[in-house]
Protein backbone atom coordinates (compact mmCIF):
# COMPACT_ATOMS: atom_id res chain seq x y z
CA UNK A 1 0.00 0.00 0.00
CA UNK A 2 1.38 3.23 -1.18
CA UNK A 3 0.62 5.39 2.03
CA UNK A 4 2.39 8.47 -0.06
CA UNK A 5 -0.41 8.16 -2.28
CA UNK A 6 -3.19 7.85 -0.05
CA UNK A 7 -1.99 10.79 2.61
CA UNK A 8 -1.79 13.07 -0.41
CA UNK A 9 -5.12 12.03 -1.80
CA UNK A 10 -7.02 12.57 1.62
CA UNK A 11 -5.23 16.10 2.49
CA UNK A 12 -6.47 17.23 -1.29
CA UNK A 13 -9.80 15.89 -0.41
CA UNK A 14 -10.16 17.67 2.62
CA UNK A 15 -8.84 20.86 1.28
CA UNK A 16 -11.02 20.46 -1.76
CA UNK A 17 -14.02 19.86 0.49
CA UNK A 18 -13.62 23.37 2.12
CA UNK A 19 -15.00 24.90 -1.29
CA UNK A 20 -18.12 23.78 -0.70
CA UNK A 21 -19.12 26.38 2.47
CA UNK A 22 -20.83 28.59 -0.15
CA UNK A 23 -22.94 30.80 2.45
CA UNK A 24 -22.41 28.23 4.90
CA UNK A 25 -19.30 28.20 7.44
CA UNK A 26 -15.75 25.66 7.27
CA UNK A 27 -14.35 24.47 10.66
CA UNK A 28 -11.24 22.56 10.99
CA UNK A 29 -11.26 20.18 14.20
CA UNK A 30 -7.69 18.64 13.84
CA UNK A 31 -7.22 16.55 10.86
CA UNK A 32 -11.04 16.96 10.49
CA UNK A 33 -12.34 19.94 7.80
CA UNK A 34 -15.94 20.13 8.43
CA UNK A 35 -18.59 22.17 6.10
CA UNK A 36 -21.61 23.09 6.11
CA UNK A 37 -23.14 24.66 2.89
CA UNK A 38 -27.01 24.32 3.44
CA UNK A 39 -29.46 22.38 4.75
CA UNK A 40 -30.04 18.94 4.43
CA UNK A 41 -26.68 18.44 1.79
CA UNK A 42 -25.10 15.90 1.16
CA UNK A 43 -21.46 17.84 1.35
CA UNK A 44 -22.23 19.14 5.20
CA UNK A 45 -19.70 16.25 6.33
CA UNK A 46 -16.31 16.16 7.83
CA UNK A 47 -12.94 15.25 5.82
CA UNK A 48 -10.47 13.28 7.57
CA UNK A 49 -6.55 15.14 5.98
CA UNK A 50 -4.46 11.36 6.17
CA UNK A 51 -2.05 13.71 8.54
CA UNK A 52 -2.54 12.37 12.01
CA UNK A 53 -5.34 10.31 13.94
CA UNK A 54 -7.90 12.65 15.57
CA UNK A 55 -8.74 12.62 19.16
CA UNK A 56 -12.34 12.46 21.23
CA UNK A 57 -11.94 16.11 21.69
CA UNK A 58 -11.47 16.59 17.70
CA UNK A 59 -14.55 14.50 17.51
CA UNK A 60 -16.37 16.30 20.06
CA UNK A 61 -16.10 19.63 18.36
CA UNK A 62 -16.71 17.92 15.32
CA UNK A 63 -20.32 16.86 16.59
CA UNK A 64 -20.83 20.32 18.37
CA UNK A 65 -20.31 22.03 14.66
CA UNK A 66 -22.87 19.19 13.37
CA UNK A 67 -25.44 20.23 16.45
CA UNK A 68 -25.04 23.67 15.56
CA UNK A 69 -26.09 23.25 12.02
CA UNK A 70 -28.94 20.34 12.32
CA UNK A 71 -26.53 18.08 10.55
CA UNK A 72 -25.70 14.65 11.35
CA UNK A 73 -22.17 14.01 12.43
CA UNK A 74 -21.20 12.25 9.35
CA UNK A 75 -16.86 11.95 7.98
CA UNK A 76 -14.97 10.64 5.49
CA UNK A 77 -12.07 8.46 5.94
CA UNK A 78 -9.92 6.66 3.63
CA UNK A 79 -9.50 2.84 4.96
CA UNK A 80 -5.60 3.24 5.01
CA UNK A 81 -5.98 5.56 8.46
CA UNK A 82 -8.83 4.06 10.25
CA UNK A 83 -7.42 1.18 12.40
CA UNK A 84 -5.97 3.97 15.14
CA UNK A 85 -9.62 5.39 15.03
CA UNK A 86 -11.90 3.08 14.88
CA UNK A 87 -12.08 2.04 18.44
CA UNK A 88 -12.93 5.89 19.30
CA UNK A 89 -15.29 5.81 16.69
CA UNK A 90 -17.30 2.82 18.20
CA UNK A 91 -17.24 4.46 21.40
CA UNK A 92 -18.79 7.44 20.73
CA UNK A 93 -21.45 5.86 18.37
CA UNK A 94 -20.62 6.11 14.66
CA UNK A 95 -21.35 3.39 12.28
CA UNK A 96 -20.26 2.72 9.12
CA UNK A 97 -22.99 4.10 6.29
CA UNK A 98 -21.31 3.09 2.93
CA UNK A 99 -17.49 2.60 1.31
CA UNK A 100 -16.84 3.54 -2.04
CA UNK A 101 -13.48 2.46 -3.93
CA UNK A 102 -10.49 5.16 -4.49
CA UNK A 103 -8.96 4.92 -7.57
CA UNK A 104 -5.91 7.27 -8.66
CA UNK A 105 -4.51 7.55 -12.25
CA UNK A 106 -1.02 8.88 -12.66
CA UNK A 107 -1.38 10.78 -16.35
CA UNK A 108 0.86 8.70 -17.95
CA UNK A 109 -0.14 6.30 -20.62
CA UNK A 110 -3.31 8.47 -20.63
CA UNK A 111 -6.08 6.71 -22.96
CA UNK A 112 -7.31 8.01 -26.31
CA UNK A 113 -9.59 10.70 -26.84
CA UNK A 114 -13.10 9.85 -28.08
CA UNK A 115 -15.07 11.04 -31.19
CA UNK A 116 -18.26 11.77 -28.93
CA UNK A 117 -18.79 15.49 -28.51
CA UNK A 118 -17.84 17.09 -24.88
CA UNK A 119 -17.83 20.97 -23.93
CA UNK A 120 -17.30 22.75 -21.53
CA UNK A 121 -20.24 24.42 -19.38
CA UNK A 122 -21.05 27.52 -17.14
CA UNK A 123 -22.26 26.45 -14.00
CA UNK A 124 -25.93 26.81 -14.19
CA UNK A 125 -26.65 24.99 -16.85
CA UNK A 126 -24.31 22.41 -15.76
CA UNK A 127 -26.08 22.35 -12.83
CA UNK A 128 -29.50 21.77 -14.63
CA UNK A 129 -28.49 19.04 -16.46
CA UNK A 130 -26.35 17.20 -13.70
CA UNK A 131 -29.64 16.72 -11.66
CA UNK A 132 -31.63 15.72 -15.01
CA UNK A 133 -28.94 12.58 -14.59
CA UNK A 134 -28.79 11.94 -10.84
CA UNK A 135 -32.87 12.84 -10.78
CA UNK A 136 -35.12 14.49 -8.62
CA UNK A 137 -33.94 16.30 -5.26
CA UNK A 138 -30.51 16.20 -6.82
CA UNK A 139 -31.11 19.95 -7.64
CA UNK A 140 -29.43 22.13 -4.83
CA UNK A 141 -26.57 19.58 -4.74
CA UNK A 142 -25.67 20.02 -8.29
CA UNK A 143 -25.73 24.01 -7.89
CA UNK A 144 -23.37 23.98 -4.58
CA UNK A 145 -21.00 21.70 -6.95
CA UNK A 146 -21.49 23.28 -10.01
CA UNK A 147 -20.13 27.22 -8.08
CA UNK A 148 -17.51 25.50 -6.40
CA UNK A 149 -14.42 27.48 -6.97
CA UNK A 150 -12.24 25.69 -8.90
CA UNK A 151 -14.41 23.33 -10.81
CA UNK A 152 -14.23 22.96 -14.32
CA UNK A 153 -17.87 21.35 -15.63
CA UNK A 154 -18.04 19.07 -18.73
CA UNK A 155 -21.13 18.18 -20.62
CA UNK A 156 -21.32 15.07 -23.81
CA UNK A 157 -23.54 15.18 -26.41
CA UNK A 158 -24.83 12.21 -28.44
CA UNK A 159 -26.54 13.35 -31.51
CA UNK A 160 -26.29 16.86 -31.03
CA UNK A 161 -28.14 16.87 -27.40
CA UNK A 162 -26.30 16.90 -23.66
CA UNK A 163 -26.45 13.41 -22.54
CA UNK A 164 -23.86 12.99 -19.76
CA UNK A 165 -22.21 15.46 -17.43
CA UNK A 166 -18.74 15.26 -15.41
CA UNK A 167 -16.56 17.70 -13.60
CA UNK A 168 -13.02 17.85 -12.14
CA UNK A 169 -11.68 20.26 -9.90
CA UNK A 170 -7.64 19.80 -8.90
CA UNK A 171 -6.29 20.61 -5.07
CA UNK A 172 -2.24 20.23 -4.82
CA UNK A 173 -1.92 18.28 -8.39
CA UNK A 174 -4.30 15.82 -7.77
CA UNK A 175 -7.12 16.37 -9.88
CA UNK A 176 -10.80 15.08 -8.30
CA UNK A 177 -13.28 13.55 -10.88
CA UNK A 178 -17.05 14.42 -9.68
CA UNK A 179 -20.08 14.94 -10.70
CA UNK A 180 -20.56 12.19 -13.07
CA UNK A 181 -24.06 11.60 -14.43
CA UNK A 182 -25.53 10.18 -17.61
CA UNK A 183 -29.92 10.61 -18.71
CA UNK A 184 -31.23 7.31 -18.74
CA UNK A 185 -32.02 7.14 -22.51
CA UNK A 186 -28.34 7.39 -23.09
CA UNK A 187 -26.58 5.13 -20.69
CA UNK A 188 -24.82 2.68 -21.79
CA UNK A 189 -23.34 4.29 -25.06
CA UNK A 190 -19.67 4.98 -23.63
CA UNK A 191 -19.96 8.58 -22.75
CA UNK A 192 -18.44 8.43 -19.26
CA UNK A 193 -15.88 6.66 -20.77
CA UNK A 194 -15.03 9.24 -22.88
CA UNK A 195 -15.62 11.93 -19.97
CA UNK A 196 -13.11 10.07 -18.20
CA UNK A 197 -10.72 10.23 -20.91
CA UNK A 198 -11.25 13.81 -21.54
CA UNK A 199 -10.99 14.92 -18.26
CA UNK A 200 -7.72 12.81 -17.79
CA UNK A 201 -6.45 14.95 -21.05
CA UNK A 202 -8.20 17.89 -19.33
CA UNK A 203 -6.21 17.32 -15.61
CA UNK A 204 -2.84 16.98 -17.45
CA UNK A 205 -3.10 20.10 -18.97
CA UNK A 206 -3.83 21.79 -16.00
CA UNK A 207 -0.79 20.60 -14.40
CA UNK A 208 -2.13 17.85 -12.21
CA UNK A 209 0.16 14.40 -11.86
CA UNK A 210 -2.73 12.20 -10.10
CA UNK A 211 -6.65 12.33 -11.11
CA UNK A 212 -8.62 10.45 -8.52
CA UNK A 213 -12.15 9.00 -8.45
CA UNK A 214 -14.31 7.31 -5.86
CA UNK A 215 -17.07 4.62 -7.06
CA UNK A 216 -19.31 2.24 -5.97
CA UNK A 217 -17.54 -1.24 -5.53
CA UNK A 218 -19.11 -3.91 -8.35
CA UNK A 219 -20.62 -0.72 -10.34
CA UNK A 220 -20.23 -0.02 -14.15
CA UNK A 221 -18.91 3.04 -13.34
CA UNK A 222 -16.01 1.01 -11.57
CA UNK A 223 -15.66 -0.99 -14.47
CA UNK A 224 -14.93 2.12 -16.63
CA UNK A 225 -12.66 3.29 -14.32
CA UNK A 226 -10.84 0.69 -14.36
CA UNK A 227 -10.52 0.53 -18.28
CA UNK A 228 -9.17 3.77 -18.40
CA UNK A 229 -6.27 2.55 -16.49
CA UNK A 230 -7.02 3.50 -12.78
CA UNK A 231 -5.66 1.62 -9.78
CA UNK A 232 -7.43 0.66 -7.02
CA UNK A 233 -5.55 1.93 -3.49
CA UNK A 234 -8.75 1.87 -0.84
CA UNK A 235 -11.92 2.88 0.15
CA UNK A 236 -13.68 5.56 1.27
CA UNK A 237 -15.48 5.16 4.99
CA UNK A 238 -18.57 7.11 5.20
CA UNK A 239 -19.49 7.10 9.26
CA UNK A 240 -21.55 8.94 10.98
CA UNK A 241 -22.53 8.75 14.48
CA UNK A 242 -25.97 7.60 15.51
CA UNK A 243 -26.44 7.93 18.99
Amino acid sequence: MNTDVLTRLAHAEATAHARYRRTGEVAQFGPLVAVHAGPNLPVDTAWHDGTHPFTAADLEAFEAFSVQYGQPATLHLLSAFAAPVLPLLKERGYGLEYVLHAYVHDLANLPEQSPIQIRAEEAGTWAALAARGFGPGAEEIMSVVAHAPGTRLFVAEMNGMPAATAALSVTGGVAAFHGTATFPEFRARGLQTALLAHRLQAAAGAGADLASVFVTPGSGSERNVQRAGFRLVGARLTLTRRN
